[in-house]
């Protein structure tokens, strides 16, 4: 086996079971995978062509009525590479459909809704790949850690959310969620080097530092939001994200194994090829 292939298939390797514990998940580990990071960079390559492909067909299959469409939500500590998914993996998707939405704090609008408000704005239309950038999820998890609701309230929303996702599967959409799994050390490095970059100041936010001053909390709310909504319809993939190069073919295989699932296929012609043929050759 050439070392730019899977080993082991990383769906079933990183899929977060009933016994799941986040700390036992080494953030520095590449699950399946036992090349390096030049080996992970020609597996990138190579499986492009095919991400590509099977989202033309999901986009083409829509055109005659299929509502079936695929959701990708990344839930990551920062620095942990979302960005990077979203650039190197779902970069690969023609722009015409794939969807791309970041959600932050939510604006005056959106705060005077139910929190599902705004992310059944984004849900991808038939035919599309959506990508969140955070998401629902967010209610249990930072709102969990800084108590910005209060706990009984979001003790509720586990079911709430299952519930949602039941539906949106219900109606079309297979879901991936993924979360970053990156480690302590690692993410002060990444957070260093945007500190000693100018060309990456931009991308630096104080309050990161704030964060990190919680992370076993943040850790204890990664791990009861992935227990309780970690289901047959919607499940949880952990992928250890230390590795830059890792994560991103892990995701891609994800992305991948989902897509040949659901195997859309091109729409048959609606008029007679050969009739066609004749008319563009005496045109």
């Amino acid at each position: 086996m050439a070392k730019n292939e899977w080993k082991d298939d990383p769906s079933e390797l990183l899929r977060a079971t009933a016994t799941f514990r986040l700390s036992e998940v080494d953030p520095d580990s590449t699950p399946g995978f036992e090349g390096d990071k030049g080996d992970a960079e020609e597996l990138l390559a190579d499986h492009a062509h095919e991400l590509a492909d099977w989202q033309e067909r999901l986009f083409a299959e829509s055109r005659e009525g299929s509502n079936r469409s695929l959701l990708l939500v990344l839930q990551a500590m920062d620095t942990a590479g979302k960005g990077g998914i979203v650039r190197h993996v779902a970069g690969a998707f023609d722009p015409k459909g794939v969807a791309v939405t970041g959600f932050g704090v939510p604006t005056q609008e959106e705060s005077e809704h139910h929190f599902l408000w705004r992310i059944r704005k984004r849900l991808p239309a038939p035919g599309i790949v959506g990508v969140f950038d955070r998401s629902h999820y967010e209610v249990v998890l930072i709102h969990r850690v800084r108590e910005l609701t209060p706990l009984d309230e979001i003790e509720t929303y586990y079911d709430v959310i299952n519930d949602f996702e039941r539906e949106v599967v219900d109606s079309g959409t297979q879901i991936v969620k993924v979360m970053l799994h990156i480690g302590l050390d690692e993410q002060k490095e990444r957070l260093a080097e945007r500190l000693d970059r100018s060309d990456k100041h931009w991308k630096y936010n104080p309050g990161d530092v704030d964060e990190r001053m919680l992370w076993p909390q943040y850790q204890q709310a990664y791990q009861l939001a992935i227990e309780r909504t970690s289901t047959d319809h919607a499940p949880w993939f952990v992928v250890p994200a230390n590795k830059k190069w890792y994560a991103r073919i892990a995701v891609q295989r994800l992305l991948l194994d989902a897509l040949e699932r659901m195997n859309p296929e091109w729409p048959a012609a609606d008029f007679d090829v050969a009739v066609e043929k004749k008319r563009l050759a005496a045109s």
